[in-house]
């Protein structure tokens, strides 16, 4: 098979599992918390380290958010089983960067994995990433060039893959929809909060020898969980999250 086949092949398949590279990510930070230890052994700079891992998380959800809150039906969607896009996007989000929704997933988990606060494993991370969405980014830019020919080969042109180019910015063609951000995104947002509350817990348990929870994080997770559930009820229930063309 020559190597740009590999590529598409390989990317496919990664495509259609990349839902769960945060489980197994999440599986070697937990490995890695046998050495986890208080920043400066201080535990208020751990609170504050949270918080900013946090905030780190919910920029990465906030770029996703502005992406979907934008986007069409039939476009930038959680599709496993194959590539789909009925229109090419290259406005909002689009017209800054090519990926923007992998962009967002790159802060998503890095906030998690700087919970660990170890740096050798936010380079792996790093790495990690790379390499997977890297063939799944060549697997999905063959579907598109096939599909939109010369169109997707002047946007490709003049939008960089995954650092944002600003000067390039274009007004969305779509109005944005906030039911449409809570339609598609209540899973991660939950994701996001009970990743944290898991590592906050297995901390405690490696530096105190016994299970402690935080009261702030059980609230934080309980006021999640409601979110979660009201909204994946409303979806899976009812129309109120649904918009047209969306």
């Amino acid at each position: 098979m020559a190597l740009r086949e590999e590529f598409e092949s390989s990317g496919n398949w990664l495509f259609r599992w990349r839902s769960y590279l945060p489980v197994a990510g999440l599986a070697i930070i937990l490995l890695a918390f046998r050495e986890y230890e208080y920043p400066g052994n201080s535990e208020t700079l751990d609170h504050i380290w949270e918080v900013v891992c946090l905030l780190v998380s919910f920029f990465g959800l906030a770029i996703r958010a502005y992406t979907i809150g934008h986007a069409p039906g039939g476009t930038s969607g959680r599709n496993t089983k194959r590539q789909k896009a009925d229109t090419l996007n290259t406005t909002g989000a689009y017209s800054l960067v090519r990926n923007p929704l992998y962009l967002g997933n790159f802060f998503m988990y890095l906030g998690v994995v700087l919970f660990a606060h170890l740096w050798w494993l936010t380079l792996i991370y790093v790495f990690a990433f790379w390499l997977y969405y890297e063939r799944i980014i060549f697997a999905e830019e063959a579907y598109l060039r096939d599909k939109f020919g010369d169109e997707y080969l002047a946007w490709a042109k003049r939008t960089p893959v995954f650092v944002p180019k600003f000067s390039n910015y274009k007004k969305p063609a779509l109005p944005f929809s906030f039911k449409n951000v809570l339609r598609r995104e209540y899973n991660g947002f939950f994701a996001v909060i009970v990743s944290m509350f898991l590592l906050e817990t297995l901390g405690e348990i490696v530096l105190k020898g016994r299970m402690e929870f935080d009261w702030g994080w059980i609230v934080g997770v309980s006021v999640g969980f409601l979110i979660w559930i009201t909204l994946r009820t409303l979806k899976k229930r009812t129309t109120v999250l649904d918009v047209v063309g969306r």
